[in-house]
Parts: structure tokens; C-alpha cells; sequence
């Protein structure tokens, strides 16, 4: 049939509105579903593609994908590191599939480690399996004892659970629980202080961990992120501990339907044990206790409340008698013996709750509303008198008094004085979303916070050594005779010069505004997968009315081919507003114009799967350099930062870290990291100094987390770690910075365990009467296998003897204060 010209216009224009109609009304159908892991946990950014549509789980590996209705179509699962799944169905109109979809490892070998372990490939942060906390051994066994043993990761006190990143300070570090940013107490001064750190091991559920380069949505620090997340409970659970250093009662408990959830868990701990291997005999009586909770309640299948709630009451009291401490060299051996009249007493006591609300009104979006509030009171007390005696030693091999008292070279006294408060209180309300597309993933959010803060510090020293008082001023009178000689007379000091003198009082109430927004997504480009992530963070403080645009990327790619490697670059910006411990300077004045903390960050590294002895191994390799602005000046003492409160520095760190983790022995995981780095700043009053180490600052640092298993017998097992860094720079008290050119000797450190399984979980146990119980074990820990006295910091003394001037030299001797010695801890744990 032949359609005339003037008709051909009229056919074409019927025939498209024919398709048009119906296109209108043809109906699609939709695909749902969630996507979990072998072992039943969900799965983020699992790719899901059909007939050219794409869509990515979310954080709880669910999708939803809207396609038109063909019959035989097949839907395709893809994630790094997992086998690829697809299934077949017929696509009909007006109609919704549900499937629940299970990848598994692209080895089988690999293990629930591994499984978790792969997130942190495609994410910019490390996951660590919380199975690696049941073995770990040491006298810091939390979440915080693991992250120590990471490269970057520097710590050299084990009473305390604070830890140095890639050449930052404690307080440079951001933890968060449940999304929550939390705080630790401010005026720690020593380790054997410390007590219980926020993060309760038993309660946890997933721990990631970034030591540089983190995204947008993490907050405002120079160093890095410990994201920590707290488990549900599946159904009523008990677990306990005991140990010479005390124990803990965590329990689990489901009902109304399965809709609420609720973990509550108490811990109690004593540093008794590590006390009593110090140099100094005293009466000590440490008691720390802790209280938490956690509850959720489903309100919806769409709607989840759920509350965190915290209180804490680290009590440390000492009544010291006296300390012997041996020291020097072959040439000069030393002794410093003190009698100590007084007593110190700390009292910190920290309240946190938070209430969140989650809602997924749809399968792409996710929203989350939070407010929290955070207390502490602390108190520091102390009034310690004592009287020293500095003796030289008789170190002659063959002399019959060999190891004795040659003579004494200086006698002396002291008296340390205290009475430190500090009243803080910081509230914020925060919104987080997500937003899942096609083609990535957007996420925002924004914070308020309010901090109170109230502060009394009173404080002061006095050092006489046999009469001649330290600072000890001469006046020195001229007079000339009359035949024009000129006299000095030099006249004594009448007066008492205390060696550091602080009385303060401060209060200061401010409110910060932050935000971000980000997004996320993977591309296919030059024949492999491209991950990119990028972000804004804004921050408004009132009391300095500063305004900080953050920006931050992170780029990694994967090359298609036989090697499983990814290849990772991130730049960024990471400053780091003051908080009141930067802002109060060495005599208690705080600095209300301080501006924040500037550092630059370049991250590139290598992220590599190998086959060894037929098992995967993960190694990753980082460079990172960071430009570091607007520095505040601190000084170190113990666990305690002195900061200058003022923006008198820049400089910058850099480093190598390496890592290698997998099945060493098979079946369980294990790694070795290794870290050169070092972290300088230069002085802006003084600026031909160059660049100085800050206080920070290591050549090199190394550690091991091993475990092991008896081949025949699987129930005996071992855990050990070891720990090696170089020593950071000091210099005696009150002298200029441009002095501190010498070192603390390296730290040195191995702990192990040894632990018998009497019940292993999902296994029968041999003793009929214990498979009432999930799991149990009892093992020995063995700290400080070596006894190697590590040194945290000197006590200083001068030989000043006014009774024997001859032998004095007024010089300044740096009395070691040494950590623990050996010690042997009995452990016993019980789960139902």
C-alpha cells in the first residue's frame, strides 16, 4: 500500500502516539531484597544490575530496583571480594519480587575474618574483627588495646588506653559509639589514673578504624576515626569475666515481639596488680567502675528509637612511703631513694545518655536524629611532701661493697600541691541521612553543640635541696672603696621561690555549628571499577566566630586482572578547632581568640591480596604526608598535654606504614605492622631554629598480634603481641624548647596468653556439663614476658649537698619513672 505525501505526516504523527499510549500504560515491576554474607550479616554497596539498570545496597544491604516487565531476565550481584551471584526471573507487570541474596567469600578460606574484613577494601576505613578482642593479651585489652597494635599507631604506657597517630597527640584522636562523638576526662595526668576507657569491649559489635584521610561525615581532628558500634541482641544472652584486675556482667535480653532489644553491662577494675611493680611502695587504692546500657524499640517496621546511656566513677587514691630507684651507667651507677609524707586523691565521674531516632521511610533514604549530653566532674587532689637522698654506688666488679652506697651526693626535699576542679558539660543535637540512587549514594548531616565549662586550677612545687632552694636568685651588690676599687657583694635570697606557682579560675560557654554533605559512587573506567567519594565539612564556632570550609576526597581504584589489588588516594582538608584543653596555657590562662589547628592531608597506598602457603594475605602499604598549620605548642608529661594556647608553630608529618594480616596459622588471623615516620614543627617567634620534633615524634614503630593453636589439641590456643618504638624527644622542666635534643630509650614490649577453651561456640564441648554454656575458657597472661623496665618520663634532682660541698656538682640528674615489670594475671570467661 502506497500512502500518499500529504497522508505520510498524518501515519507517523498516529503511529507515535500509538507508542506513547502505550508506553503510558505499560507497568513495571520492582525487585527488593536484601543482600547478607555467609555468616547472615548485611553487605553495603553491593552492586545490583538488570537490563542496564543499576543500584547499590545500603549500610543494612538492602535495594530496590524499579524495571520494566520482561520475561526472562537475569539480575546480577556483584561486591569485591565475593563471588558473583545472578538469578533468573520472569519479570511481570504491576508486580513485586522480594529475594534475600547470600555472597560468599571468593575463598572459602577466608573466613568470617575475612568476610568482615573486605568492607574496609571499598570504604576508607579498617574493620576489625571483634573476635581478635577474646585473645588478645596485655594489660589493655579493649578495643583500644587492638588499635595500638595497627600501623601509624604508637602508644608507650600500657595503664594507659590513649594512643598516638601518625605523630598526633591524644586529643587529636575522634571516637565515636553509635555515631555519638565521645569524650574522655581532661585533667588525667598519668596513666595508673586513667581507669575504665569508654568503649566497653563486650557490648561491641563492629569496629572500624582510620588513621588518616577519613571522609566528610567524621568530625573535626587532625589524626583520626574510631568508629565504634554497639551489637543488638539476637536472643537472652549473659556474659562474665574475672581476672586479678577485676571483671565485668554484660547481659542480653529480647522482647515484645522481637521488637525490643536490650544490652546492659557492668565492669569493675582495679590497677592493684601493675601498681605493685612500680618503683614507688605505697598504699594504693584504685577502684574503677562503670555502668551501661543500651536499648532499642522498634516502634515500625520503618521506625527504630534506641538510647545509650553511661556513667563512670574512676576513683584513685595513694598514700606513698618510699621509692628506690636505681640508675645511670657502668661508670656511674646511682641510686635515688625518697620518703614521702602525704597523699594524692583523683576522683573522675562522667555521665553520658543519648537518645536517636532512625527512619527509613523508604528503601533509598535513611534519616537519623540524635541528642546527647556529656558530664564530668573532676577532681584532683594532692599534697605530697618528700625527702630525697641522691647516692653514688659502688660499681667496681671485685670490690666486696660492689652494688652499695659509696657516698652521698645530694640530699634534698619537695612538696607537690594541688587542688584542681573541673566541672564540664557538652550537649549537641545532630540530623545524618542517606540518599541511594542509581548512581551512588548522597549523605548530609548537622550537629549544634553547647559546652560549659568550669575550671579551678591551684597548683604549685617547691624543691629544697638541704637548705639551698630551687629557683635559688642571687642579688649581687657593687660598691666601690675610695681608692676606686670596685666589690661585689653577693647577698642570699631571704624569701621562698616556688619552682611553678598556678592559681586560676575560668568559665567558658560557647556553641558550635557543623555540617556536611557528601556523596559517593563507582564507576566503570579504563577497564576496571573507580570508587569515589567526596565531601564538604562546615564549622562555626561562637566564641572564636570562626568559619571553616573542610573539603575532602577519596579516590580508589581496581584494575580488572589476575592481581587483587586497589590502588588509593585521598586529599583533604582535617582542621581541628580548639577544645578548653588547647585553650589554657602552662599557667591556666585561657585563649578565647585561639584559631584552629590546620593539617593538609596526602594518602596514597596499595591495597594487596596474595596467595601464601595456599591462604589469602591482605597487604597494605600508605604514604602519607600532612602540612600542618596554626599549631598549638604542647609539652608532654605522662598522658598529660600542656599546651601553649597559642598558634606559635607550623610544620608537617610524614611516614611509611605497612601491614600485612591473614592466616599465619590457619584458621585464625593474625598481623604485623611496621611505620617510619617522623613529625616536626618550626617555631614562628623563632624561626632560624628550623624545624624541631614535637613531642611526638618516633623514627620507627613496629607490632605484632599473633595467634596460635596446639595442632592436635585446637582448645589450647596462645595470643601475643609485641610492641617496639623508638624513643620520643625531652628535656628537663622550665628549659627553653630549642633544648629538647634528647630521648626516652625505646619502648619494648611483649605480652602473651595462654588460654584453655573449655566450651567453644557452635561446638559440643568434651564435658556433657558444660555444653549448657555458649563459651567459656580460662588462661593465664603473662605481661611484660622480657621484664623490661620501659621508661615514661624522668623525675629530676639536683646533687646539692651543703653539708659536703665538695662532692656537689650542681648538676640535674633525670631519675627514670618506670613502667611495669613482669607480671602474671589468672583469667576465666563464661557466656551463655
Amino acid at each position: 500500500m502506497i500512502v500518499s505525501d500529504f497522508r505520510r505526516p498524518l501515519v507517523i504523527l498516529v503511529v507515535v502516539a500509538f507508542c506513547i499510549v502505550q508506553t503510558s500504560f505499560a507497568q513495571n515491576s520492582v525487585i527488593t531484597g536484601t543482600v547478607v554474607s555467609s555468616d547472615g550479616l548485611p553487605l553495603h554497596m553491593v552492586e545490583i544490575y538488570c537490563r542496564g539498570y543499576q543500584i547499590y545496597t545500603d549500610e543494612h544491604g538492602k535495594y530496590s530496583l524499579e524495571l520494566p516487565a520482561v520475561k526472562n531476565s537475569w539480575v546480577y550481584f556483584y561486591l569485591l571480594g565475593y563471588r558473583k551471584d545472578s538469578l533468573r526471573v520472569d519479570l511481570q507487570s504491576n508486580k513485586v519480587y522480594n529475594f534475600r541474596t547470600v555472597l560468599r567469600p571468593l575463598t572459602e578460606e577466608l573466613g568470617e575474618v575475612e568476610v568482615v574484613e573486605e568492607k574496609s577494601r571499598i570504604t576508607n576505613t579498617t574493620v576489625i574483627d571483634v573476635k581478635a578482642l577474646d585473645m588478645l593479651a596485655g594489660p589493655v585489652t579493649g578495643v583500644e588495646g587492638l588499635i595500638r597494635l595497627l600501623p601509624g599507631v604508637t602508644s608507650r604506657n600500657e595503664m594507659s588506653s590513649q594512643y598516638n597517630v601518625r605523630g598526633g597527640n591524644f586529643d587529636e584522636n575522634l571516637v565515636y559509639v553509635n555515631g555519638i562523638e565521645v569524650y574522655r576526662p581532661f585533667l588525667v595526668r598519668n596513666g595508673q589514673q586513667e581507669g575504665l576507657s569508654f568503649i566497653n569491649p563486650d557490648m561491641v559489635g563492629n569496629i572500624e578504624f582510620s588513621a588518616g584521610g577519613f571522609d566528610a561525615r567524621y568530625g573535626d581532628r587532625m589524626s583520626s576515626v574510631l568508629d565504634i558500634t554497639y551489637r543488638k541482641p539476637e536472643k537472652f544472652g549473659l556474659r562474665s569475666e574475672a581476672s586479678f584486675m577485676g571483671g565485668s556482667l554484660t547481659v542480653d535480653a529480647i522482647g515484645l515481639k522481637n521488637r525490643f532489644t536490650a544490652l546492659s553491662s557492668i565492669r569493675y577494675r582495679t590497677n592493684e596488680l601493675l601498681l605493685g611493680s612500680l618503683d614507688t611502695d605505697a598504699d594504693f587504692r584504685p577502684r574503677f567502675t562503670d555502668a551501661q546500657v543500651y536499648l532499642t524499640y522498634s516502634l515500625t517496621d520503618k521506625l527504630e528509637i534506641s538510647y545509650l546511656g553511661n556513667y563512670s566513677r574512676n576513683i584513685y587514691k595513694v598514700i606513698p612511703s618510699v621509692r628506690t630507684t636505681n640508675f645511670g651507667t657502668i661508670q656511674q651507677s646511682l641510686r635515688l631513694t625518697v620518703f614521702f609524707d602525704g597523699m594524692e586523691n583523683y576522683d573522675f565521674t562522667t555521665r553520658f545518655s543519648a537518645l536517636a531516632a532512625d527512619l527509613r521511610p523508604s528503601k533509598k533514604i535513611t534519616l537519623r536524629w540524635a541528642v546527647s549530653a556529656f558530664q564530668t566532674t573532676e577532681q584532683e587532689y594532692f599534697d605530697i611532701a618528700g625527702a630525697y637522698r641522691l647516692a653514688e654506688l659502688d660499681n667496681n666488679l671485685g670490690s666486696d661493697q660492689f652494688g652499695d652506697i659509696r657516698f652521698i651526693r645530694g640530699v634534698g626535699g619537695f612538696q607537690n600541691y594541688a587542688r584542681n576542679l573541673l566541672d564540664a558539660i557538652v550537649i549537641n543535637a545532630q540530623h545524618t541521612g542517606t540518599f541511594v540512587t542509581s548512581r551512588g549514594t548522597w549523605g548530609w548531616g548537622l550537629r549544634w553543640q553547647t559546652e560549659d565549662i568550669i575550671d579551678r586550677y591551684k597548683e604549685w612545687e617547691t624543691i629544697d635541696s638541704a637548705g639551698y632552694n630551687l629557683p635559688h636568685f642571687r642579688r649581687h651588690i657593687f660598691r666601690t672603696d675610695t681608692l676606686g676599687n670596685v666589690f661585689v657583694d653577693t647577698v642570699e635570697p631571704t624569701g621562698l621561690f616556688l619552682f611553678e606557682s598556678f592559681d586560676s579560675r575560668a568559665s567558658v560557654v560557647s556553641q558550635r555549628w557543623m555540617g556536611y554533605g557528601e556523596y559517593s559512587a563507582r564507576h566503570k573506567i579504563w577497564g576496571g571499577d573507580l570508587y569515589f567519594t567526596a565531601g564538604l565539612r562546615l564549622h562555626y564556632w561562637t566564641l572564636n566566630q570562626q568559619m571553616l570550609f573542610i573539603p575532602r576526597t577519596t579516590l580508589k581504584f581496581k584494575p580488572t586482572g589476575p592481581k587483587n589489588i586497589i590502588y588509593r588516594l585521598s586529599l583533604g582538608a582535617y582542621h581541628q578547632p580548639a577544645f578548653y584543653r588547647e585553650m589554657r596555657d602552662l599557667r591556666g590562662n585561657v585563649n578565647t581568640s585561639l584559631r584552629a589547628q590546620e593539617s593538609y592531608h596526602l594518602v596514597t597506598g596499595i591495597d594487596q591480596v596474595v596467595t601464601i602457603w595456599d591462604r589469602p594475605f591482605r597487604i597494605i602499604t600508605e604514604y602519607y604526608f600532612k602540612y600542618l598549620r596554626n599549631l598549638v605548642t604542647y609539652e608532654l608529661e605522662n598522658v598529660r598535654l600542656r599546651y601553649s594556647a597559642l598558634n606559635d608553630a607550623d610544620g608537617f608529618a610524614t611516614g611509611l606504614d605497612f601491614r600485612i594480616n591473614g592466616q599465619f596459622v590457619k584458621g585464625i588471623e593474625s598481623w604485623f605492622s611496621a611505620s617510619l615516620m617522623t613529625v616536626r614543627e618550626r617555631l614562628r617567634d623563632q624561626p632560624e631554629l628550623g624545624y624541631l620534633p614535637r613531642p611526638t615524634d618516633q623514627l620507627f614503630n613496629t607490632s605484632i598480634y599473633f595467634q596460635d593453636y596446639l595442632p592436635k589439641d585446637p582448645s589450647w590456643r596462645v595470643g601475643l603481641t609485641l610492641s617496639f618504638g623508638t624513643g620520643i624527644p625531652f628535656n628537663p622542666p622550665q628549659f627553653p624548647r630549642t633544648t629538647q635534643t634528647f630521648r626516652i630509650p625505646p619502648y619494648r614490649r611483649i605480652d602473651v596468653a595462654f588460654y584453655k577453651v573449655l566450651k567453644e561456640e557452635g561446638k559440643p564441648a568434651r564435658y556433657k556439663a558444660l555444653n549448657t554454656l555458649k563459651a567459656a575458657w580460662i588462661g593465664a597472661e603473662v605481661f611484660n614476658l622480657l621484664a623490661i623496665r620501659n621508661t615514661i618520663s624522668y623525675l629530676w634532682i639536683k646533687d646539692i649537698n651543703a653539708a659536703n660541698p665538695d662532692i656537689s656538682t650542681g648538676r640535674q640528674f633525670g631519675v627514670p619513672n618506670y613502667l611495669t615489670n613482669r607480671l602474671i594475671n589468672l583469667k576465666a570467661v563464661v557466656r551463655i
